[in-house]
């Protein structure tokens, strides 16, 4: 056995991890005699850096993979990481910035090349972060969303949706960033509540018979209005309708048009229609064949449209315009006004709502069977409230604009013939022209979406679309873990196109985590400088610590707080688990320590042994069902109260008697933390894995987490020792709590009588040791009972006595004051007739109270003396 120190988690750790890679103990393979269990890792950003969200994300899924290990599962937890399209480009194009470049100027080839020097400079660096908080990934199996394999995987599938008819080139009302220089997906749009304006300009009929009054938040786009709508059932503007306007700042003229899309008792109830800048004004035009003028860039600045105004940055302009608004008497006011603007999730920059030319997928029916998976039931969604968001998005869905105007990302294998303008789909480059056999060929400059290479993840990494071994064994992978804020953007996507692709749901659970918040209950942010590094709390307090920090008292699906306390906390029951150990490693050494069947055993064994037979069942019920937070509870109280407040105390009797009492308690030590450690490891596996190697481990390679799970079944016949020693730690709990009342120092011993010797025979000395009592039996003394309890009653010596009569008569002083002060206010004309009838009640049953209190209070002392 090797020694076991005080608890350093930095002493052994880093050791604990080498030896679990030195051993190759995370690595699955193929094993049609195992059941196979597989977790596809969420590809955390490569440019990213641990945060505390990866932190419990991750520890989730370490849980699971741990457990099924333990439990005979070919256990496979596949990591990777993402290439994050735009948030790279914006990493490189600055980088080339500093040098004095642009991407432009080095061209696509180099930039490449750049962005492949990137990937493998800081790819690895969150992987490393992952390594060190000890998630048991299988790492020779770590993959890229732009490796190779996932290449091909990409191209595959773009092809395969191509030649069925479900990716289209169209234009259509998109989501620009102006800073990104590239459009976004609805699902990646963030939308904030911003303060500014509700402009109420005047729009003059065309004839001069007076003028309209529409409301606008953004003034400069009405260079790009095609109409003013109002409510077909409006009757205010029912004579209105069909009539011209001459656009204010222009030459131009509009008409009147009805649309149920306006809301009546919204503003004004007219609306200016511009579809060229607005999503909802997009539709109303298609329905009414109404023009498409673009007025703003793609660089966020106004055209030539827009007059003198041209070339402004659109939202700068803006005053510009409102100003000359005023001067010509269009603007007839201007109201402050908060409403919600979207923004790029990546750069938080506000979107332009655009029409622009892109790729798209049709989503009507590609979504059905992602739809039936959840109503009959081949993929569950836990905690299955979040059902109801998955297919509501589903089912309003829109298609899926796919395509970036960046260089970061799979190019879209797209080839365009310049002489006959064919279009061709390849996965390898095209040289000659299908149609005309001619060689100016040029490919599409736009990358695909990013989400489009992670929604083939789970099977892509498998090696989608060969025919692999892992493909067939481990596809549908068991469980994806993510929260619940990708749900619909990421989520959904994985499991339509792992239908459309591999012919199946990509997991058949999902479990669904809430966000982790600090603990005033915030949003952990930059600005507010409330974030949480993990691996300075690792490297502080232990790994352990900060896992059970992250996942004790959360509940799935909801927002969890942590703070510092929570890892004290966390580090505090560690310590305790370590100290037990050493406990249990001194008093086993040198020992022959039995096997359970053979231990002849005491109340108290069998206690314990049947606390641990239903604490095993409690854990692994709950880790099947993903209650990963409650299993932590089930362990954590166990091993704490159970095992450390209570079994180890009770056991010392038998320890310190030696002999074949010593030996037989001493292997049920032996047996009950080795389970312990069983059911701890896949929650504190560098501890628990610590403390076997010092006190089980037969040799260097005998590792905790190789080893099987906690599996232990106690015998019916326990049950009656089970119940018999609840009793016994009731009473001594009450005990105690009777000594608290009665004022009793916490070190004196005092007498107890009790109603049977047999009692005393049997467990008087528990109870003489845990209560610090003296226990006598009734028939021995004739001093006076003070307080009785289940057959044991305190006896007090003089000097308790006096004590108790002092404190006593403190508190019989209190209560004669509040009576007098109630019995006043109650034969006071005034209160009783004046006040509310509900106080006056309550006064006189506080009255009442008091004296019944009073009159206990004197019947105990009266005793007493």
């Amino acid at each position: 056995m090797k020694e076991l120190g005080s608890y350093n988690p930095l002493e052994f750790e880093e050791e604990i991890l080498n030896k679990w890679q030195n051993n190759n103990a995370y690595h699955a393979e193929v094993d049609r005699k195992k059941e196979p269990f597989a977790i596809t890792m969420p590809p955390p950003n490569v440019t990213s850096q641990a945060h505390i969200g990866h932190a419990l994300d991750d520890t989730l899924q370490d849980i699971l993979i741990r457990y099924k290990r333990m439990q005979g599962f070919s256990s496979l937890w596949l990591p990777g990481a993402d290439h994050a399209a735009i948030a790279t480009e914006i990493k490189i194009v600055e980088m080339l910035r500093n040098e004095g470049k642009t991407k432009e100027q080095i061209g696509r080839k180099e930039f490449d090349k750049v962005a492949w020097a990137w990937y493998n400079k800081y790819g690895d660096r969150i992987m490393q972060q992952f390594k060190r908080l000890g998630f048991s990934a299988d790492w020779q199996r770590y993959r890229f969303t732009m490796d190779e394999k996932s290449t091909n995987a990409v191209l595959d599938a773009f092809i395969k949706l191509y030649d069925e008819g479900l990716i289209y080139r169209g234009k259509r009302q998109t989501n620009w960033c102006v800073h990104c220089k590239s459009v976004i997906s609805d699902d990646e749009v963030e939308y904030f509540d911003e303060e500014g304006g509700m402009y109420h300009i005047r729009y003059p009929y065309a004839d001069g018979s007076g003028y309209i009054v529409v409301a606008t938040t953004r003034p400069e786009t009405l260079f790009g209005d095609v109409a003013v709508a109002v409510n077909p059932t409006d009757k205010r503007y029912s004579n209105i309708v069909g009539k011209m306007l001459k656009l204010p700042l222009t030459d131009r003229e509009i008409p009147i048009i009805a649309d149920s899309y306006v809301e009546k008792d919204f503003g004004t109830g007219m609306v200016k229609i511009t579809p060229a800048h607005d999503p909802n004004d997009y539709e109303v035009g298609k329905r009414h064949n109404l023009e498409v003028i673009e007025v703003i860039s793609k660089e966020g600045l106004l055209s030539d449209k827009c007059g003198k105004f041209g070339g402004m940055e659109a939202k700068a302009a803006r005053k510009i315009i409102e100003e000359e608004l005023k001067t010509l008497g269009l603007l007839e006011k201007v109201e402050k006004y908060v409403h919600s603007v979207g923004h790029c999730y990546r750069c938080k920059t506000p979107i332009e709502p655009m029409v622009t030319e892109q790729w798209f997928v049709k989503m009507k029916e590609l979504v059905k069977p992602a739809i039936n998976a959840v109503k009959n039931g081949d993929l569950k969604i836990i905690p299955k409230r979040f059902e109801k968001n998955y297919l509501h998005w589903l089912n309003n869905i829109q298609d899926w604009c796919i395509s970036r105007q960046i260089w970061t990302g799979h190019r879209i294998p797209i080839y365009y013939c310049d002489d006959c303008k064919n279009i061709m789909a390849s996965k390898s480059p095209i040289k000659v022209c299908t149609k005309c056999g001619k060689t100016h060929i040029h490919q599409d400059g736009d990358v695909l979406d990013t989400w489009f290479s992670s929604a083939l993840w789970p099977f892509s990494t498998l090696g989608w679309p060969e025919k692999t071994p892992e493909l067939d064994y481990y596809y549908p992978t068991t469980v994806l873990v993510t929260g619940f804020d990708i749900l619909t953007q990421w989520v959904t996507k994985m499991v339509y196109m792992g239908y459309e692709c591999a012919g199946k749901v990509p997991f058949r659970n999902c479990l669904i985590h809430g966000l982790i918040r600090d603990e005033l209950g915030r949003k952990m942010s930059k600005s507010l400088g409330n974030g949480v590094d993990p691996l300075v709390v690792t490297n502080e307090h232990g790994a352990d610590s900060l896992r059970i920090a992250l996942i004790k008292d959360m509940a799935m699906g909801l927002d969890t707080r942590f703070s510092m306390q929570k890892v004290e906390n966390a580090k505090a029951f560690v310590n305790k688990v370590w100290n037990a150990s050493k406990f249990v490693k001194m008093h086993a050494e040198g020992e022959t320590i039995k096997n359970i069947q053979d231990v002849e055993l005491s109340d108290v064994n069998k206690w314990i042994l049947e606390k641990l037979s239903n604490t095993i069942s409690q854990v692994t019920k709950n880790l099947d069902k993903y209650d990963i937070s409650v299993a932590l509870t089930n362990i954590y109280n166990f091993t704490w109260e159970d095992f450390c407040d209570w079994y180890i105390e009770l056991a010392k009797a038998d320890i310190f008697a030696g002999g074949k009492r010593k030996q037989d308690t001493v292997s049920v030590l032996y047996f009950v933390l080795e389970n312990i450690l069983k059911m701890l490891s896949p929650f504190v596996p560098f501890v628990a894995e610590k403390i076997y190697e010092s006190i089980y481990a037969k040799t260097d390679g005998d590792l905790l987490m190789k080893s099987s799970f906690a599996n232990y079944k106690a015998p019916k016949s326990f049950a009656s020792a089970y119940k018999n020693i609840e009793n016994l730690k009731e009473l001594i709990v009450g005990i105690r709590s009777e000594r608290v009342k009665n004022n009793i120092p916490s070190n004196k011993r005092v007498k107890f009588a009790v109603d049977s010797q047999s009692v005393i025979d049997k467990y008087g000395s528990f109870i003489e040791k845990l209560a610090l009592v003296e226990l006598v039996a009734k028939e021995q003394i004739s001093a006076p009972i003070i307080t009785s309890l289940a057959g044991f009653e305190m006896i007090k010596d003089e000097s308790d006595k006096q004590n108790e009569i002092k404190a006593l008569e403190e508190q019989i002083k209190k209560l004669n004051f509040e009576i007098e002060r109630s019995t006043k206010m109650l034969s006071n004309p005034g209160f009783v007739n004046k006040a509310p009838e509900a106080l006056v009640q309550a006064e006189t049953k506080k009255l009442e109270n008091n004296k019944n209190m009073l009159t206990n209070l004197e019947s105990k002392i009266k005793l007493l003396k």
